[in-house]
């Protein structure tokens, strides 16, 4: 059976919200089985993968994909509590997980919990930064506090992880031929959406960030992907307080049916599964409906 295959045979569909709207069925982390029943090969055995922003939404579905793919996954997230449920699933599930609460702001924590995922498990030979934050308003309204915090965590808190967690890449990829960054960016990377403008630019800096990284992080055989997903049904639409923002989402909800972060989940799943030879540097992932 081909990689593909295989990893589509081990995923459900998730439910939890980070970046818009509606719901989708729980996740399991179980091992794929064939048609007749016999565990399949899982991919990611001997991985070890640390996800950020994995209390919610994207992060925490590619957390108990990658997990049933075989990886050790370390996730990163503020809600400590949200952090120890999907640890406890993953573990119910065959999977294995450490938790470390921490917020991807703070250097010194972000570098604290490389050193404990270097002293413990060896250190992380893939990294999923998807810890973000969407804050729409009109230019005009100079909301500065919005934008500061969009920059903060889209930007230098990807920044810190990754800082924190590149050179226990490259001492992986030195050793086994591969490894992995894998950085969550937006289709407001490339297309244009009214009161967007701060959140579009974090995440046209992840994308063009992504692309420099590859260049210089793939000769030492680590593979660098940005994925561009569409509106994905997260929490992240829960965040929104501009008044127009929230009705063109609402709109958008009626018209078309939304990805789930399980979508996004299976994709980057999927990407830390192609052989070492292959990087698929940008990816895009749009409902179907969405024209833009």
């Amino acid at each position: 059976m081909s990689t593909q295959n295989t990893l589509m045979s081990t995923q459900n569909t998730l439910a939890s919200p980070q970046n818009t709207g509606a719901a989708a069925a729980p996740h399991s982390s179980v091992a794929a089985r064939d048609e007749l029943g016999s565990p399949l090969p899982l991919p990611l055995r001997g991985r070890v993968a640390v996800v950020t922003g994995a209390s919610s939404g994207i992060g925490e579905a590619a957390a108990e994909t990658l997990a049933g793919l075989g990886a050790h996954v370390v996730v990163l997230a503020r809600r400590a509590e949200r952090l120890r449920e999907l640890v406890a699933r993953i573990e119910k599930n065959g999977g294995r997980a450490l938790a470390i609460a921490v917020d991807v702001t703070d250097p010194a924590a972000v570098h604290a919990a490389a050193d404990r995922v270097a002293a413990e498990l060896g250190g992380a030979d893939l990294l999923l930064n998807n810890a973000g934050v969407m804050l729409p308003a009109p230019i005009e309204e100079l909301a500065t506090e919005q934008w500061q915090r969009q920059i903060d965590l889209n930007i230098t808190g990807l920044m810190n992880v990754t800082g924190a967690f590149t050179p226990q890449l490259v001492a992986a990829a030195a050793e086994r031929g591969v490894a992995d960054l894998i950085n969550t960016s937006s289709i407001a990377a490339q297309n244009i959406f009214p009161t967007f403008a701060v959140y579009s630019g974090t995440k046209a800096y992840v994308t063009h960030f992504s692309r420099h990284l590859r260049a210089e992080l793939g000769p030492k055989n680590v593979r660098v992907a940005a994925i561009e997903p569409g509106i994905v049904g997260t929490e992240l639409q829960s965040h929104v307080t501009d008044e127009g923002a929230r009705a063109w989402l609402a709109d958008a909800r009626e018209s078309m049916e939304w990805l789930t972060p399980q979508d996004v989940a299976d994709t980057i799943g999927f990407l830390a599964s192609l052989p070492p030879r292959v990087n698929l540097q940008q990816v895009t992932i749009m409902p179907t409906g969405q024209a833009g």
